[in-house]
C-alpha cells in the first residue's frame, strides 16, 4: 500500500471519524454537562428548595393582602389602624401597657 492508497484510506474514513467526534461530543454534554444525566440529583435537590421557598413566599405575599385589605380606605380596620400607628410612632397614653408581641401575631 503505497501513499496513494492510504490518503485513500483517511479521506475514507474522515466522514465516519468526524461524525464519531460530533457524536462523542454531544454524548459528552448529556452525560457530563450541566443539565446532564450525572447533574439530575442536584438540579432535583434545587427545584425541591426552590418550591420550598415559593411556598413561604405565597404565605408572606397572602399575609402581606390580608394586611393591606385590612388598611383599604372605604373601610378600614380601626384597631388594625390604631395599633400600626402606636407601633410605629410609638405613641402610647400614660395609662396603657405596652406587651410586645413576637413577630408574626
Amino acid at each position: 500500500m503505497g501513499t496513494a492508497g492510504l490518503q485513500a484510506l483517511l479521506r475514507r474514513a474522515a466522514l465516519p471519524a468526524a461524525c464519531l467526534m460530533v457524536a462523542a461530543y454531544f454524548g459528552a454534554h448529556a452525560l457530563l454537562g450541566e443539565a446532564g444525566v450525572l447533574a439530575l440529583d442536584e438540579i432535583r435537590s434545587e427545584k425541591a428548595r426552590l418550591l420550598s421557598e415559593q411556598a413561604v413566599l405565597e404565605a408572606r405575599n397572602a399575609d402581606l393582602n390580608r394586611r393591606i385589605a385590612l388598611l383599604d380606605p372605604k373601610g378600614a380596620d380601626p384597631d388594625y389602624a390604631d395599633e400600626l400607628v402606636r407601633r410605629n410612632l410609638g405613641v402610647i397614653r400614660p395609662d396603657e401597657i405596652v406587651i410586645p408581641l413576637p413577630e408574626g401575631d
